[in-house]
């Protein structure tokens, strides 16, 4: 008896892996789509290292993605996310992956979805999860993506192919307003700690941002150290369900979903130890971040959560733009985080009657094929 089988890809993308699939190789989406990935996955593993899945035991190893033939005249293919929880059977669509999204485009070139030439391309994503475009740039030779370069970026080891990255009108990406309560800062009280204040961003991803000293904290915390609180991380998630309430994602905190919105701690610059152990100080980045993705603390930082932040740090009054030293230049805000500094650019306008709008943010990935075959879930 033959087992059953699907054609895919293993991609790192940025700071994440995931498996690529040609949407016509699936069902439809649903429970049966869900069960699928869930299982190539190893989920739900109660161990969380998920031994029998392709996953790796944290949320930026546990994805896919999903790309097809675009219908749209702005577009040339879709490109759909699904975040697969590593320790529920719980698969998430509500927000989309910035890091995946630089192999989306090379993965596009290869797998024949649009011509290319040689020299340098640009593929137009649709990301249905987001409703948003954006511009992927890279390097073709002999129709396949250059992978080789110099470019190195946080949190990846050896360097790459430099992967240009415009999302274009990013605001609103979730919730449909770049600050989903119109307010700068909102206040928000919680249990057991009164009333605190945060900041609701919307740009490829609803971020809630606290000032990390709000909650005793300085954000120059290893993850480990992090999620080895049970009492803190509690807390954390409590205010996120909270804010999402507030934000207008969900009526109560319980409905509000694992993955969006994700909350963030900035500070101030501040000398820190990146997971190498190499010392980062406070002159070489402008705000720093730790950030919650599913439960646990982002090694680096999503790609999504850095470009909001690198937007918020440019509308005024926010938190972000309280505690960062720069505004962003041409070089653009340099986040501090687990596993270095992450440069973003950020292209902010405030118009006459108070509003803001985030134009454009752009930021640069590498990308590598690790493996081309079939996976085999259990039937």
């Amino acid at each position: 008896m033959s087992r059953y089988r699907i054609p895919a890809v293993f991609i790192r993308g940025g700071t994440s892996k995931g498996i690529f699939f040609h949407r016509r190789d699936l069902p439809d989406e649903g429970p049966e789509r869900d069960s699928i990935f869930l299982n190539i996955m190893g989920s739900p593993d109660p161990y969380q290292r998920q031994l029998n899945g392709m996953g790796g035991g944290i949320s930026s190893l546990s994805k896919v993605v999903i790309i097809e033939p675009s219908e749209r005249d702005d577009a040339d293919i879709d490109f759909a996310f699904a975040q697969v929880a590593v320790d529920k059977p719980q698969v998430v669509y509500t927000n989309t992956c910035g890091n995946l999204s630089s192999a989306v485009g090379p993965f596009a070139v290869e797998e024949g979805l649009v011509q290319s030439v040689d020299g340098e391309t640009r593929v137009r994503v649709y990301n249905t999860n987001t409703s948003k475009i954006y511009h992927a740039r890279f390097n073709v030779a002999d129709g396949q993506a250059v992978e080789s370069g110099s470019f190195e970026i946080p949190g990846v080891a050896g360097t790459g192919a430099k992967i240009r990255l415009d999302f274009l009108d990013p605001g609103g990406a979730i919730t449909g307003n770049l600050l989903p309560s119109g307010a700068t800062v909102d206040e928000v009280t919680v249990p057991g700690l009164g009333i605190i204040e945060a900041s609701f961003v919307d740009a490829t991803n609803a971020i809630i941002f606290v000032d990390a000293s709000t909650l005793g904290r300085d954000a120059t915390e290893q993850p480990d150290e992090l999620e080895a609180d049970k009492a803190f991380m509690a807390k954390l998630d409590e205010i996120r369900r909270l804010c999402g309430v507030q934000m207008g994602m969900a009526d109560r905190p319980e409905d509000v979903g694992l993955g969006s919105p994700k909350i963030a701690l900035v500070a101030a610059p501040n000398e820190f130890k990146m997971l190498t152990g190499e010392t980062i100080y406070p002159d070489q980045h402008d705000i720093m971040v730790r950030v919650v993705s599913m439960e646990r603390i982002h090694r680096a930082v999503t790609l999504t959560t850095s470009m909001c932040l690198a937007t918020a740090c440019q509308i005024e009054g926010s938190i972000p733009h309280r505690v960062a030293t720069s505004l962003g230049d041409s070089n653009g805000t340099r986040i501090g985080n687990p596993s270095g500094v992450l440069p973003v650019q950020a292209d902010v306008a405030h118009h006459e009657d108070g509003t803001w709008r985030s134009k454009i943010v752009t930021v640069y990935r590498t990308q590598h094929r690790l493996m081309e075959g079939w996976v085999y879930p259990v039937c």
